[in-house]
């Protein structure tokens, strides 16, 4: 099995920023409990504060997908997709891995 990350970019409505970080906060800590999920970044864009990149990384191709096709998805997105004015998502499979330095 390969480990696979998505890359949700998000643009919001204008002034749903704040709103849409709380959400995604409460479905992330939910997500995080599910059979694979293995890590989620929520990142903004340093120069548009609208635009986001969601990145979660899952065990598996069968697990994400197994979640990209459950009620149980549809229900913890249904508040971020009315906060949202557009999405792209791209899966890629994770070949390499190399740690970073040490501190930060």
């Amino acid at each position: 099995m390969t480990r696979v990350r998505t890359v949700l970019a998000m643009r919001t409505r204008q002034g749903c920023e704040e709103r849409f970080e709380k959400e995604w906060l409460a479905a992330a800590e939910e997500i995080r409990t599910l059979d694979g999920c293995l890590h989620q970044d929520l990142v903004r864009d340093a120069d548009d504060p609208r635009s986001y990149l969601i990145i979660s990384d899952w065990a598996d191709r069968e697990r994400l997908d197994a979640f990209g096709r459950s009620e149980h998805r549809d229900r913890l997105l249904r508040v971020i997709r009315e906060l949202r004015e557009s999405a792209q998502r791209n899966t890629y499979q994770v070949l390499h891995t190399v740690p970073g330095g040490a501190g930060e």
